[in-house]
């Protein structure tokens, strides 16, 4: 890829020389982004979303097992400091998800999110103007915010946003490996109800947020043909 790690408005100096040293020649990709970040920004995990159409999300890369929990929370429940960064094209920094707001605000996603081991999530969009491609999610296993260190952050999702634009990653190899299942399950729930591609997701993402599941694996059902949609409820095709 050709990016200029100097270029004005895209992100710091520093943090593409940080990402060039991780790459030792290599091409740039949002996984090495997400490892700069850790270390940079002083987080334990990092992950980066991408919008996929109406209400639809796909996950770039995870950082590691939690990372990849929170995304796969967020796009199930559909709630979420990522979810709201993403469509309100704002910041979203919980410093503790512990605290009672975040029940409240997100009733669903809070208590799977500290389950999963996260105490601190911080969500910056991946935008350029008005228009939002995805959200970069850092999270931290203990309470505390981002402080002096957030500025460097946003640089990172300055990073990642540059690699959106060039092109990274679309269909990289760390891309979530069920989001191939996402989008075949939605086409095949298109035609079992007869109805449009975002009605379809939403029926996904509704069983599997009645189910306690994750996207992901009734995705893979219903490509398996273990479970079907042939009315307002997915039932088991066995």
């Amino acid at each position: 890829m050709s990016l200029d790690p100097s270029g004005e408005g895209i992100a710091a100096e520093g943090v593409w020389a940080r990402i060039a040293h991780l790459a030792e020649g290599r091409p740039f990709t949002m996984a090495l982004v997400c490892r700069a970040a850790l270390g940079a920004v002083g987080v334990d995990g990092a992950a980066v979303t991408v919008a996929a159409g109406t209400d639809a999300r796909d996950v770039l890369h995870a950082s590691d097992t939690v990372a990849a929990e929170l995304e796969e929370w967020q796009i199930t429940y559909g709630e979420g400091p990522g979810v709201d960064a993403l469509e309100g094209g704002g910041s979203t920094l919980v410093a503790d998800l512990g605290e009672h707001h975040c029940a409240l605000r997100w009733p669903v996603f809070t208590p799977a999110a500290l389950g999963s081991g996260a105490k601190a999530l911080f969500a910056l969009p991946l935008q350029v103007g008005v228009i939002r491609l995805g959200v970069l999610d850092l999270y931290r296993a203990e309470a505390g915010g981002l402080g002096a260190r957030l500025a460097e952050a946003l640089d990172y999702a300055d990073a990642a946003t540059a690699l959106l634009l060039d092109g990274v990653d679309a269909t990289h190899p760390d891309s979530d490996p069920h989001q191939a299942h996402v989008h075949q399950a939605t086409g095949m729930v298109v035609v079992q109800l007869g109805v449009g591609a975002a009605a379809a997701y939403a029926a996904l993402r509704a069983h599997a947020f009645a189910h306690g599941r994750h996207l992901g694996e009734v995705a893979a059902d219903v490509v398996a043909r273990r479970l079907r949609f042939d009315g307002d409820q997915g039932h088991d095709g066995r």
